[in-house]
């Protein structure tokens, strides 16, 4: 007779998302600040390169400028990751049915239909980081192009952006959002098993070990820039700058005032923030849920 869990799977996923997206945020904070800075500086640049910006963001604001609208994530990102890994694998047992293993691509599946929900989530979380990150403490550009005080915090910036626009107006660049989330978490998740597959297929027991987990999450967040950051860059430059009217003008601007490469700005960054954060996750999540069982 099977023993029932003292802590019901689904409040094992919540609880254990939450953790990982703790850890996530903690660790990748600084290298996403920079990430946002770089993609959204004018022509132009501000900054020669992330090093570039990381010295002058220290100089300029001390330490605790790496950590600006650190909030938005820090409180929605832990919750996001939540909703993530309980939706995906909500996903997963709806596509597995009677068979005991998903294949790669079903897993993939399972994660692009993840990600189609926490679009929803992450669109206006994000577009508050953005807006947080980028800001100038002498003041922001407002709709009408004119130079507006700078935000107080987290709030303040919410209230403003509903008046500006109206409640859909924290969900600016939701279009965006998905076409980036959606093949990202395919390839987010295809990289975290695929990867944990191979390492369980060379230990002797099949005990994943600890440089197993950290390697497979690590890699995975790699993964998920790959078919995803163009979308990223024009996303973060929408929500940045109200006048923009369409990710059309976004992407025409970029091309002719950067050329290509403004599509991939902040990479450097993102890369190296995608491993630690993405160990950390992973780690987090399956060391949390390791301890509920």
């Amino acid at each position: 007779m099977n023993k029932e869990p003292a802590i019901p799977k689904v409040a094992q996923d919540l609880i254990a998302g939450t953790v990982g997206g703790w850890a996530q945020v903690i660790v990748g904070q600084p290298l996403d600040t920079i990430k946002v800075r770089l993609q959204t500086q004018p022509s132009p640049p501000i900054y020669r390169n992330a090093t570039d910006c990381f010295s002058q963001l220290v100089k300029q604001e001390g330490p605790k400028g790496l950590y600006r609208g650190v909030m938005p994530p820090l409180a929605g990102i832990g919750f996001c990751n939540a909703v993530m890994f309980t939706c995906n694998g909500y996903f997963r047992r709806m596509l597995q049915q009677e068979r005991k293993t998903l294949s790669i691509f079903e897993i993939g599946l399972a994660g692009s239909m993840a990600g189609s929900v926490m679009a929803f989530l992450n669109c206006p979380i994000e577009l508050l980081k953005v807006k947080l990150q980028i800001q100038d403490p002498k003041g922001i550009i407002g709709l009408s192009g004119k130079l507006e005080p700078p935000f107080k915090g987290v709030i303040d910036c919410g209230i403003r952006s509903v008046r500006a626009q109206g409640f859909m107006g924290i969900y600016r660049g939701m279009g965006m959002t998905l076409l980036r989330d959606v093949p990202g978490y395919f390839a987010y998740f295809v990289g975290y098993e695929s990867l944990k597959r191979l390492f369980q297929s060379m230990r002797k027991e099949g005990e994943l070990t600890t440089f197993d987990l950290l390697m497979a999450g690590g890699l995975s967040g790699f993964a998920a820039w790959v078919p995803s950051y163009p979308q990223d860059v024009i996303k973060s430059c929408y929500q940045n700058d109200l006048r923009y009217k369409s990710y059309g003008e976004v992407f025409r601007t970029l091309l002719q005032t950067k050329g290509p490469t403004a599509f991939f700005n902040g990479i450097g960054p993102a890369m190296a923030r995608a491993f630690p954060a993405n160990a950390a996750t992973f780690f987090a999540y399956e060391m949390a849920m390791k301890a509920m069982q």
